[in-house]
């Protein structure tokens, strides 16, 4: 779906089991929320997004009715113009993402990958277990065409092919990851590229929401959320792909992003829409059932809400860069020209050195002259 993207507005449904300390060694509990690193290495600022976003349950603002009840276990709507945060149910609850994570996938491996190279998969690529958009053992993929097969019809194997296709599992695993830092989603740890349930992963519906928020300011990322249909490479011709997101036929204004479901995670989904100049985001986790009308409902609640409530919190943009290092020509040059208090230090060693010799030159000097004296006097007695 070509649709272009401006200011839009998110609601982030996420529905996935909750990850407590008990599920996972080193988890928070589940009553923490993650905060800001504090600069200078002080304590914990308050839970990204804002204070109230590290309550456990329902964040309303007062001015309108409350959304539309959910069953998930969490849920987000925000502006996705202004990155203000409507309202919220465990935002920070940390749950398995099911593929709602393939958006992560997607977000770190556009920029990276050629989209015309050729992609053979391996044969353990073409095995991944779940779903699946039918790859075989042949170079006839395009890193585009394993793109669209990730984000419309959920490919764990076209995930594992990009991962290889980006120099591998771990590295893949390791670039995810730090982009879920970069863009300061701390709930979200990856241990695998296709949201398939493994110990240790987790996301959020707050991080879904920012995932899903930088995505689509990826002209890519938006292209391939918003297909509806394409056409996918066979060994001989091709066949038709479907997008799993039933939204991008029944509500009006959406652009798409990523659902998901395990027996685990149950259903998950976070996706944006725009009508008259906005875009809203949500994003829900763990849900038990059919959950469409759902994220329906909270979209237009969104909708309707931005502009009249005060924000519950707030969708951050990424981590600052770090400050950059001196380079090596700087310290080259800062070696050749010292500054003025390295050459006083370096002037006064010399002059300390040569007044520690004095005596012995002075010496040097009184016994040369008596040998010359005493020469001369041997000369005139002849």
């Amino acid at each position: 779906m070509g649709t272009k993207y401006t200011a839009p507005v998110v609601v982030l449904i996420a529905a996935t089991t909750f990850l407590g300390a008990p599920a996972y060694a080193g988890a928070p509990a589940p009553a923490e929320a993650p905060t800001a690193p504090a600069a200078g290495g002080l304590a914990p600022a308050e839970p990204v997004g804002g204070g109230r976003l590290g309550e456990r349950g329902l964040i309303l603002p007062t001015e309108i009715k409350a959304p539309p009840k959910t069953s998930a276990k969490a849920y987000v709507i925000a502006d996705a113009d202004t990155g203000e945060v409507l309202a919220a149910k465990h935002p920070h609850g940390r749950y398995r993402p099911a593929s709602t994570l393939k958006a992560l996938t997607a977000l770190t491996l556009i920029p990276k990958l050629d989209r015309t190279m050729k992609v053979r998969p391996s044969r353990n690529a073409v095995n991944q277990e779940g779903s699946a958009v039918g790859l075989v053992n042949r170079p006839i993929y395009t890193v585009e065409d394993l793109f669209k097969a990730l984000m419309l019809v959920s490919g764990n194997d076209s995930a594992m092919a990009l991962a290889e296709a980006n120099g591998g599992l771990a590295k893949t695993l390791a670039d995810m990851n730090a982009e879920a830092q970069r863009i300061q989603a701390f709930d979200t740890v990856a241990k695998t590229p296709s949201g398939l349930d493994k110990p240790g992963q987790s996301s959020s519906a707050y991080d879904l929401a920012l995932i899903a928020r930088a995505g689509l300011a990826n002209p890519d990322f938006r292209r391939y959320v918003s297909l509806k249909t394409d056409k996918f490479p066979a060994p001989k011709g091709y066949y038709e792909i479907g997008n799993h997101n039933k939204l991008l036929w029944r509500y009006k204004g959406m652009i798409g992003v990523k659902n998901g479901w395990t027996s685990k995670a149950q259903a998950s989904f976070v996706g944006a829409a725009r009508r008259n100049g906005h875009t809203i985001i949500v994003s829900i986790m763990r849900h038990d059932g059919y959950f469409w009308e759902d994220v329906s409902d909270l979209l237009d609640w969104g909708f309707a809400a931005r502009g009249k409530v005060s924000p519950v919190g707030r969708l951050v943009g990424p981590a600052p860069e770090p400050a950059p290092l001196p380079s090596e020509a700087a310290a080259s040059a800062g070696a050749q020209n010292p500054p003025p208090a390295a050459a006083d230090a370096a002037a006064a060693k010399t002059t300390e050195q040569s007044a520690s010799l004095a005596p012995y030159l002075i010496g040097a000097a009184v016994l040369g002259g008596l040998a010359w004296f005493g020469y001369g006097l041997r000369r005139r007695s002849r």
